[in-house]
């Protein structure tokens, strides 16, 4: 086993970030900085990318799975933000960071899936989830029927050079040169203009995108720190609570699952409100207990990310009604765990339809991408 392999394989996490070593081989003994995918406390709606999109900064599209891109020649690492092995559910990506990185590298970005749906191609989130599976013979399967491909958006280092001091303008023009293909591996579209900015995080949400990142030109790689805003949608919905999960310490609720009406009368789940304070657990198990149906206790999916969680809950009467902030839905279910707001004793639960959700406008995810190293350049986007 290579310097290079039996480093990845002996750490799952790392406290600095990835430098070429004296050897001559890339390494890692760093952390990625997580700044990119940790959500702010307080979502930034769209009217507030202009006033979080200061001069000197670069805003950037951005998608879904975070990963780390270690190449050495045909050696090649494949991480997740918290320092999971990606390489054997997606062995197609190794494939194609061979034909269309630079050599040696370490690139920051992230690992999509894009699908066709209604004849435009959009990033599919429940695509990408499958792909997380034990079977050696599914992921195999799966990697044909729905390939991945990498989006980077920060090159690290480059040959023997480490790019961690460097700007960030600098970084980004190594990244463009760190592509050479374009074809399953592909760079963020960028622009220094704070309207063009807004108007992507407009757009781009109907290609399946999470939203905008505003970074500092002049910024180095800080790992672990945030010095960059990320701007996402912040929107509202009312929601029927149909069930609830014990939280993991025994005392209180951990999530509420919630439920919207289909056109057909039926009440479907479309996902679940969770942290909670200490005090906000005991008081919303007060609040949905009295509604629990008998004794009844449901399994739920097992979760592909953390396979030890407990995804029993417990249903109760559909009677009540709260209010909860999401981003954006994933079909017909939210994308991430949303924000439980409070009650809504004024709303009948029948009024709580899918048609109360905001339906992003349609976009082509290879619009998102093409021509993304003349953008930067330009600042010009579609």
């Amino acid at each position: 086993m290579s310097g290079l392999q039996s480093e990845a394989a002996s750490s799952r996490r790392y406290d600095e970030a990835p430098r070429c070593s004296s050897s001559g081989k890339i390494t890692r003994h760093g952390r990625p900085d997580s700044a990119d995918s940790t959500r702010p406390s307080s979502p930034i709606t769209g009217s507030s990318a202009r006033r979080t999109h200061p001069t000197g900064r670069l805003a950037e599209v951005q998608s879904t799975r975070r990963a780390l891109v270690f190449r050495d020649g045909d050696e090649v690492v494949l991480l997740s933000r918290s320092g999971k092995d990606l390489a054997r559910y997606f062995p197609e990506v190794l494939d194609a960071v061979r034909d269309e990185l630079a050599p040696r590298c370490v690139l920051d970005g992230e690992i999509v899936v894009p699908r066709d749906v209604g004849g435009r191609v959009r990033l599919d989130w429940e695509s990408l989830s499958q792909r997380i599976h034990p079977a050696e013979s599914r992921v195999r399967m799966l990697s044909e029927q729905t390939p991945a491909h990498f989006i980077g958006f920060d090159a690290l280092a480059v040959g023997d050079t480490s790019l961690l001091k460097e700007p960030f303008r600098t970084r980004r023009e190594a990244l463009i040169d760190a592509v050479d293909e374009k074809q399953w591996c592909h760079v963020t579209r960028t622009t220094e203009d704070p309207e063009l900015g807004t108007r992507w995080l407009q757009d781009f949400e109907g290609a399946g995108l999470d939203g905008v990142i505003a970074k500092r030109l002049d910024g180095v790689y800080l790992p672990g720190k945030r010095d960059m805003v990320k701007v996402k949608h912040a929107r509202d919905a009312d929601c029927v609570a149909i069930g609830y999960r014990i939280h993991k310490s025994g005392e209180g609720i951990g999530s509420i699952l919630l439920g919207l009406y289909r056109d057909d009368g039926e009440l479907q789940m479309v996902g679940g409100a969770a942290s909670f304070t200490a005090k906000a657990r005991l008081s919303l198990l007060a609040d949905l207990e009295p509604l629990r149906i008998g004794d009844d206790v449901r399994d739920g999916e097992p979760s592909r990310w953390n396979s030890a969680a407990d995804k029993r809950w417990i249903p109760v009467r559909p009677e009540r009604v709260c209010e909860v902030a999401y981003d954006q839905m994933e079909g017909d279910r939210f994308r991430h765990a949303v924000t439980f707001r409070r009650w809504r004793p004024d709303r009948d639960p029948a009024s709580c339809t899918f048609d109360q959700l905001d339906v992003p406008a349609t976009y082509d995810l290879y619009d998102v991408l093409e021509s993304s190293g003349a953008s930067e350049a330009t600042g010009e986007g579609n």
